[in-house]
């Protein structure tokens, strides 16, 4: 059984067609200790769809936190309950997305301006599971941006059991943005939840939003608990290779590109050898040379022949002997 209270003093945030499982097991082997999330699944998606599919991971995707999308206390309770027989680590509340899909069913962060619906399906994902229940939000939305709508929010939630926020550190605008745009537009406010850890020692205050710099998010861990990385760990998963030695203070398990590429193999034979097409997996290790001389090639040489009929292992290797490591690989 896993550790059911995750070091998650690093974090790979749950992104939508990004996070899959495949690209979860791409980086275990750029990271062994980064706690890594699904993408946000619905709760109708587990009640009535195919659980497994949603659901199932690789064990060495450990440590695995399950996002949940829902604003019904029973539907997330009975979702929670999901998440503890499958052996997930963590069941997280998504209450940080901005799009207008999730808003017309009150999923995302239209839900911070209701506390106590979020409270309530805290306290009923907690009763139902022996997982850690967290909650990944904003610092505001259109009409409740103030701090102290903030500070209310945190109150509520953390009195109906929850230990863990994930502050997405800029306020989301529903009305007027894109769910893209919310993620540059709107300001970064880190100094805001700073405070949160201040005036909240009790609580694990976890910081998210715009940081590309292993310096940078290792800084942070002076003011607040842990950091999740979102779009830098997928557009430059290099980095990751950077997070065990750097937050975790070991070795990383591959210590240059194509050992990552090469350690990847295996696992790519065995989900070709289930049906899954060879580009849906090939498409979360594009940038992996990015920088490194002839990374266009690499890319390229996927780009154009990962999604044909048939297409195997061989276009992998193939694309990694157009590739040279930089000397400074370590």
């Amino acid at each position: 059984m896993q550790n059911l209270e995750p070091d998650r003093r690093f974090s790979i945030a749950p992104m939508m067609d990004h996070t899959t499982r495949d690209y979860r097991r791409f980086a275990r082997n750029l990271t062994r200790h980064a706690l890594l999330y699904t993408e946000m699944v619905t709760t109708g998606a587990l009640i009535h769809g195919d659980r497994a599919r949603f659901l199932d991971y690789d064990a060495q995707e450990h440590p695995i936190a399950l996002q949940l999308g829902g604003a019904d206390p029973a539907e997330l309770a009975e979702c929670a309950a999901m998440a503890q027989a499958w052996g997930y680590d963590e069941v997280n509340l998504n209450v940080g997305c901005p799009s207008d899909r999730v808003q017309n069913n009150r999923i995302g962060a239209c839900l911070m301006a209701e506390p106590e619906t979020v409270a309530q399906a805290v306290a009923a994902m907690a009763d139902n599971t022996r997982l850690p229940v967290t909650v990944k939000h904003r610092i505001g939305i259109d009409g409740h941006e103030q701090w102290q709508d903030l500070v209310r929010f945190i109150e509520r939630v953390a009195e109906a059991g929850c230990q863990t926020f994930i502050v997405h550190a800029r306020v989301a605008i529903l009305q007027g943005l894109s769910p893209k745009e919310n993620r540059d537009i709107p300001p970064l406010k880190y100094d805001w939840v700073h405070a949160l850890r201040e005036q909240f020692p009790q609580l694990e205050i976890i910081i998210n939003g715009g940081f590309w710099q292993v310096d940078a998010i290792r800084e942070q861990l002076n003011h607040v608990d842990g950091v999740m990385v979102g779009r830098a760990a997928y557009q430059q998963p290099w980095l990751l290779s950077q997070v065990d030695p750097e937050i975790y203070g070991v070795g990383a398990p591959c210590t240059t590109r194509s050992e990552v590429i090469e350690r990847f193999m295996p696992y790519l034979e065995w989900r070709l050898a289930e049906g899954v097409p060879l580009q849906a997996m090939t498409r979360h290790i594009m940038n992996l040379f990015h920088g490194c001389a002839g990374g266009r090639r690499f890319r390229r040489h996927l780009s154009e022949n990962a999604h044909r009929p048939g297409a195997g292992i061989e276009v992998v290797r193939d694309a990694l002997a157009q590739v040279q490591e930089p000397a400074d690989v370590a």
